[in-house]
């Protein structure tokens, strides 16, 4: 009887796959529990109780939750933050007094984010952090070259 709920267990996926609701991927679930029940050599309806038991609790306690969260819109990072990650070119030599870089065709005033480094102009460096109008940068790793 396993091999019944496996194959019902299949089809749902299947399904799942075509429409893409999400309601068939748990009732997928729930026919792989049966199979499980069915295979411990439990009786049909035991098997029924497992697939019906776990296909509304799926349905009513996970399917709100995921929903919930596909809806939900990324998080979009914007004004300074937008910043943090990007990669910046040094324009005037940065020191821990100050400097220049050009990030994404703007130019800010920068600091090391080390301060005991001195970074060249033309160097390529990465945004750390934004402490109020001040790029914190540091030099970008180099690849490795063969």
């Amino acid at each position: 009887m396993w091999v019944v709920w496996l194959v019902i267990a299949l089809a749902l996926g299947i399904a799942e796959v075509l429409t893409l609701t999400l309601d068939f991927a748990l009732v997928a679930v729930a026919g792989l529990v049966a199979a499980l029940v069915a295979a411990l050599g439990l009786g049909v309806g035991f098997q029924f109780a497992a697939f019906a038991l776990t296909a509304l609790g799926l349905l009513l306690f996970v399917r709100p939750l995921a929903r919930r969260h596909m809806r939900k819109p990324p998080v979009m990072r914007s004004g300074a933050a937008a910043l943090t990650g990007r990669e910046a070119r040094v324009t005037v030599d940065v020191t821990p007094t100050g400097g220049r870089v050009m990030i994404g065709g703007e130019e800010w005033t920068a600091r090391p984010y080390d301060p005991s480094l001195v970074i060249a102009a033309g160097t390529t460096v990465e945004v750390l952090a934004i402490d109020g109008a001040t790029a914190l940068v540091h030099p970008r790793e180099e690849p490795w070259l063969n």
